[in-house]
């Protein structure tokens, strides 16, 4: 019973939490959902499940909280490794230019995805969950700068072991990343530089600090009728740590 508690507890308390903001301030409650449809998913630099994917999300937000579920899953099947999947839960708070975030990574057995999956494996020594924090900040209209600190705090993100290999050490690495980016127009057309890096090694990120995703995303809305337009984007991606480059396509539902 005891592998249950944390994400039960969690939830009630984000539950109650957000009801009781709505009660009090009469604050206005929303549902939002959609999907995004990627030629790739690249994720802080890093290419996962090498095929097309479909990230669905689904959220609930009222008075400055946030609860949702963001996913991936890859289109492609994969003989060694099945078809890639990810299901995020998440929580966030959003007060003026201040966003945290706490994010349940978890990746379900995508060899057979019906088969030891173990959601409610909460041991820090066996779990496949990844618990992160991350503070955002995005500046105001005439300034708008984004920054981010993220680190994960609990489970599969170990240190070091004997040998000196990340991921296979018996304590958590709290592997840490920055991002900084700059958002703005250009006649309509969306335009965002971004830079991350890493201050030291991690098996999520990369064997050593430096930076590890720099690129730019492009975004448009294309009219399809007079009354529906579909969002989509472009990102050339880089890794230089890794020596490596992607060239993304994107359109949200």
């Amino acid at each position: 019973m005891k592998k249950y508690v944390i994400p039960i507890c969690l939830f009630l308390f984000l539950m109650q939490t957000s009801f009781s903001q709505d009660t009090t301030s009469k604050a206005k409650c929303q549902f939002s959902l959609g999907a995004d449809l990627v030629s790739r998913y690249i994720w802080r630099g890093k290419d996962y499940g090498n095929s097309p994917g479909i990230q669905p999300n689904v959220a609930f937000s009222v008075a400055g909280f946030k609860i949702g579920v963001w996913g991936s899953y890859g289109v492609i099947y994969n003989e060694v490794s099945g078809n890639y999947a990810e299901f995020d839960p998440y929580v966030s708070y959003t007060w003026k230019w201040f966003t945290l975030t706490v994010t349940d990574y978890f990746y379900p057995n995508t060899k057979s995805p019906n088969e030891n999956n173990k959601y409610f494996n909460y041991n820090s020594n066996t779990t496949g969950h990844t618990l992160e924090g991350c503070l955002t900040f995005n500046g105001p209209e005439k300034f708008p700068i984004q920054v981010c600190a993220a680190t994960l705090i609990y489970g599969a993100d170990k240190g070091k072991d004997s040998l000196g290999v990340y991921g296979l050490g018996t304590k958590n690495n709290y592997s840490t990343y920055f991002e900084v980016s700059y958002p703005f127009t250009v006649k309509g057309i969306g335009v965002k530089p971004f830079l991350g890096g890493i201050p030291f090694g991690s098996s999520w990120y990369g064997p050593y600090g430096g930076v590890i995703n720099m690129g730019l995303t492009v975004s448009k809305s294309i009219r399809i009728t007079k009354e529906f337009e579909l969002p989509a984007y472009v990102s050339i991606i880089s890794n230089p740590q890794a020596e490596s480059m992607f060239f993304v396509f994107g359109v949200t539902l």
